[in-house]
């Protein structure tokens, strides 16, 4: 049988779309006449799929419970054919029922699950392709799964918590900035109005925080401008590779932000590793699944470095240290799991260790930044303040 796509009016002239399995398209037309429907268009999802269906993305905790819902079902005996039916009742999403219904198709159609997941590269990432392949081949997909879920949401965790963490460094940055552009842009104008009709010689301070003033009134409009061009033409510069290597190498050089960035990328690479390693796939097939989930290009290219030693017959310990890109910790555990056989073991251990310590990490600036933020905006308020203060203290002083 074959999923289709379908839209089709009610007895009431309401449109109504979904998918449904029939041998044939014009069965399946049928079978939305016995309903009482009148078919507009039916076209089979392996079809359609060419197009939208295959670009449709899932959202990662999306990902992550069809996955886990899928293991569950796969644990309990249903065949693969039989999960992904239930799990297309269940959907609460046209698109996803529209995604899935396009891989059972394609199943039903005689390949196999990571072929029919191929199909399907936007919804479906590398690493998640490469371990169905091995729990397809050790006959341990549910188990494989399982672990994909694991990784899935320990992978959702981390960027969940990094966001939260500086949601108020952000806040209080964005209000920070709100509140001085209204004390240049309102309330300066207004004080200093009095001090210039006096005709006085004004500090220094006072005349910057003027032209300060004058220049976000009158030309605030052409810096925000400048600054949204900037940030447009960094973004497309940021498409060359050459560019954006550059770029990651400068990140990864800086003190504290580059440590936390290459200890993200190692977190990723380890759990990557650990996933396809312990579900029994060719470590330099793992090697390239891992290399994809890295984001720093200067990473990427060490671990192409180290695949290249590794071909050449060197162990994955010594040629990952030789490249001195990765922490120490990661290159002890990858060689003690060689040598003891428990590379999989060993490398979710390492996975779970570098979290920890990317989540400490992150707590500890982000307690750092918030009382900096505080004083960064006490400082701006007190040098305004000051400004518009030292006129009025002269005058008094005068008057004495």
């Amino acid at each position: 049988m074959t999923a289709f796509r379908y839209r089709a009016l009610d007895n009431a002239g309401k449109e109504t779309s979904g998918v449904l399995e029939a041998d044939t398209g014009r069965a399946a037309r049928g079978m939305l006449r016995e309903r009482g429907l009148f078919p507009i268009d039916v076209a089979s999802v392996s079809h359609s799929a060419s197009s939208t269906v295959r670009r449709r993305r899932l959202r990662d905790s999306d990902l992550t419970l069809l996955t886990r819902q899928w293991a569950t079902l796969l644990a309990s005996g249903l065949t693969v054919e039989q999960a992904l039916a239930a799990l297309i009742e269940q959907s609460e999403t046209e698109g996803q029922r529209q995604l899935l219904a396009g891989v059972r198709s394609e199943i039903l159609s005689g390949y196999s699950l990571r072929a029919a997941l191929d199909r399907f590269p936007q919804a479906f990432p590398m690493i998640y392709r490469a371990s169905v392949a091995a729990g397809e081949k050790s006959g341990e997909l549910a188990k494989v799964m399982n672990q994909l879920a694991d990784y899935l949401e320990r992978r959702s965790g981390l960027r969940q918590k990094t966001l939260q963490a500086l949601l108020y460094p952000a806040i209080v940055a964005a209000v920070a900035m709100l509140v001085v552009i209204g004390l240049m842009t309102y309330v300066v104008p207004q004080v200093v109005t009095v001090f210039q009709q006096s005709k006085q010689a004004l500090p220094w301070l006072t005349r910057a925080l003027i032209l300060l003033s004058d220049l976000l009134r009158n030309w605030g409009w052409l810096m925000v401008l400048v600054a949204a061009g900037g940030a447009l033409a960094a973004h497309f510069a940021l498409r060359s590779q050459a560019v954006r290597r550059q770029w990651h190498v400068r990140l990864l050089h800086l003190p504290l932000i580059g440590r936390h960035l290459k200890s993200l990328d190692a977190t990723r690479f380890a759990a990557t590793l650990s996933i396809l390693a312990g579900s029994g796939v060719a470590l330099l097939s793992a090697l390239d699944a891992g290399r994809q989930v890295l984001t720093m290009l200067p990473l990427q290219d060490a671990v192409s470095a180290a695949t290249d030693k590794v071909r050449e017959g060197q162990s994955l310990a010594r040629a990952l240290g030789a490249t001195r890109e990765f922490p120490p910790l990661l290159v002890h555990m990858i060689a003690n799991g060689e040598a003891t056989g428990r590379l999989g073991e060993m490398l979710d251990r390492a996975a779970r260790l570098q979290q920890q310590e990317v989540e400490n990490r992150t707590a500890t600036l982000t307690a750092l930044l918030e009382p900096l933020l505080l004083l960064a905006m006490g400082g701006m308020v007190l040098i305004i303040v000051l400004a518009v203060m030292q006129p009025i203290i002269e005058i008094n002083t005068l008057l004495r």
